[in-house]
């Protein structure tokens, strides 16, 4: 619970970045959907007697009424407060006495809740997950105690953070008028201005079956699951539920630069991200080339950035590069590097500017392609072994407008990328207008 998700350049090192979206070969997942419009996904899993239950809602941030960021975060947390059938704060508490774990995420697309247990509890999660889908009690006392927590949360994460503050700052330079622009846990303002009202009315227009995807993998059967869901998520009723309708975002009129000083910074950070498309508004058929592009520039120790500015001029501490293609609108491809102590952040970012203008001169060779596209399709067959990647991927991808077919399809896709086709993305994207760079520099006493 409160586990917020910003899916911009800060996600680096997460798991999700990591295109391991699923094929026959990898996942060989199953789907259905029940008469009330809920997707269920299986991934049948069997090699130990667990199982992970996710429930994905097509609502984030980024779909807040205007001036009220922050609130999808803020429902993540007080789903967590009790029906009329399990009280407040026991949902957890039921999981762990059973022998499982539970959480929650809320990004600027989607929301999501999961319990990992034992096989033989899935129906008791599943029973507990379909009633608080449906008949969540908003309390006022419960939702003022809750929001205590997540401005708590917002100090100690956001406020106190010069990274995460930098991060704000770039997101609202990157996007003049969508919502992408507000962070995924909300501006302080907007947290204090929620109501109870606007809450109510969030949960019953977002949360329902048919704005939903239910995802059960491990040690389950497709039978199972369709019998389980059907008893439990199938009498909840579907309910009209709106377009997601974000403002349109005018061109960048940049480049554009953010600087951040704080005397807490102990490592000085040189990022530069690019807007760029995501997959569901891929016109151009870029998305694939981008991710291979990633993999060339940061993928290991032999990658492009590492070995340039880390290995061999030792300007660097660490440098790479990072993109998303599960978004539901825009992303960003984007650079970072730290400097070694010594160096300076006008050198570094110098290095840097050199190696983005060294691609866009030069371009990438059949030879890097075909390395960095060996490695997506190989990380994507060691992804079988995980109970939960594939939940994870799964659900990224179809929260943000794909198919099950489209995600099937990605290691056909990477493996059919080119050198040319990597180098005309290129040349679309980093185009220095639409750049936004952001400087996060150590502030000496006066």
């Amino acid at each position: 619970m409160g586990m917020t998700m910003i899916p911009r350049l800060f996600l680096i090192l997460g798991l999700l970045l990591t295109p391991l979206v699923s094929h026959a070969a990898v996942f060989n997942p199953q789907s259905f959907t029940l008469a009330n419009g809920l997707q269920v996904v299986v991934i049948e899993n069997h090699r130990s007697p667990i199982v992970s239950h996710m429930v994905w809602y097509k609502v984030g941030d980024a779909d807040a009424p205007s001036g009220l960021s922050g609130m999808p975060h803020l429902l993540e947390h007080l789903m967590f407060k009790g029906t009329k059938s399990v009280g407040p704060g026991l949902f957890s508490k039921i999981v762990a006495r059973n022998g499982g774990r539970d959480n929650a995420f809320t990004g600027s697309d989607f929301t999501a809740y999961y319990q990992n247990i034992a096989a033989n509890r899935l129906e008791l999660v599943m029973k507990m997950e379909a009633d608080r889908m449906a008949n969540l009690v908003l309390d006022p006392k419960l939702i003022e105690t809750e929001r205590k927590v997540v401005l708590e949360e917002r100090r100690s994460r956001t406020d106190n953070d010069p990274a995460a503050r930098l991060r704000e700052k770039m997101g609202a330079a990157q996007y003049e008028r969508h919502p992408y622009r507000n962070p995924v846990i909300g501006w302080e303002a907007d947290i204090r201005a929620i109501k109870p009202a606007d809450l109510q009315a969030f949960y019953r227009t977002w949360y329902a079956p048919n704005n939903a995807i239910l995802i059960v993998a491990g040690d389950v059967t497709l039978a199972e699951v369709r019998r389980l869901s059907e008893t439990y998520y199938g009498p909840l009723p579907a309910r009209d539920v709106q377009e997601r309708k974000r403002p349109d975002e005018p061109p960048l009129k940049g480049p554009k630069r953010v600087e951040l000083r704080d005397m807490a910074v102990r490592q000085p950070l040189f990022l530069k991200e690019y807007r760029a498309p995501s997959r569901r508004l891929d016109a151009l058929k870029q998305s694939h080339a981008l991710e291979v592009l990633e993999m060339i520039l940061s993928g290991g120790a032999t990658s492009r950035l590492y070995e340039s500015l880390v290995v061999k001029s030792k300007l660097a501490a660490s440098a790479g590069a990072s993109y998303n293609a599960e978004s539901f609108d825009w992303s960003e491809f984007g650079f970072y590097a730290s400097p070694n102590p010594g160096v300076s952040m006008e050198r570094l970012e110098a290095a840097l500017e050199a190696e983005i203008a060294r691609l866009l001169a030069e371009g990438v060779s059949e030879q890097e392609v075909a390395r960095a596209k060996t490695r997506l399709i190989d990380g994507a067959v060691y992804a079988r072994d995980s109970l939960s990647t594939g939940s994870y991927a799964l659900g990224r991808a179809l929260g943000t407008g794909q198919s099950i077919d489209d995600i099937e399809s990605w290691p056909e896709r990477i493996g059919a990328v080119t050198a040319a086709e990597v180098n005309a993305a290129i040349k679309s994207v980093l185009v220095e207008k639409s750049a936004v760079l952001g400087l996060l520099l150590s502030e000496t006493k006066p």
